[in-house]
């Protein structure tokens, strides 16, 4: 098994079509799945460890990125892809609720950056990608993906007369 390795790439696609899941906000860990895609907390959803109800979001967001030697499929959970999307995942999931069109924006947004990603091999044999440790932006400029989206949205909101700070803070 190979150790870490650190790999400068460039992003190619982020799928976001099941981008984060639940987990108990006191132990962290994964709450089960229910009829809404795992996302919002069902009546009877309790942890089974310390009997919490109360649930909280966390990403698992698989990225494509291609290195000087191949194009990998690579998962990135919470640090890793918090430094991307400069939010958490609930911030992330409110946002896309009330901005539709933000979720296929992001694709957009990252569309060719430059990234130096620490990946490790998963500890699960049965995973199949390889793990996002660290991810550092190479360009200067780079905006998490939030802060380009607030401003795609109120700027094309403002275009239609109705900018509102709702954009802006949760």
């Amino acid at each position: 098994m190979e150790a870490d390795q650190t790999v400068l790439c460039q992003l190619l696609a982020v799928d976001l079509s099941d981008y984060c899941y639940r987990v108990c906000s006191r132990c962290e860990r994964v709450l089960p799945g229910d009829n809404n895609k795992g996302v919002f907390p069902s009546s009877s959803s309790l942890c089974k460890f310390c009997k919490s109800n109360e649930p909280k979001l966390l990403y698992r967001i698989l990225l494509s990125v291609v290195t000087d030697t191949s194009v990998k499929t690579v998962i990135c959970f919470d640090r890793a892809a918090t430094v991307l999307f400069g939010c958490s995942a609930d911030e992330f999931f409110h946002f896309t609720k009330l901005n539709p069109k933000a979720a296929s924006m992001v694709n957009q947004v990252f569309d060719g950056e430059m990234l130096r990603m620490t990946l490790t091999r998963p500890k699960n044999l049965n995973a199949q990608h390889m793990r996002v440790t660290s991810v550092v932006p190479l360009r200067s400029g780079f905006q998490p993906a939030i802060v380009t989206l607030r401003q795609l949205c109120c700027t094309k909101s403002a275009s239609l007369g109705n900018c509102s700070t709702t954009n802006y803070s949760f």
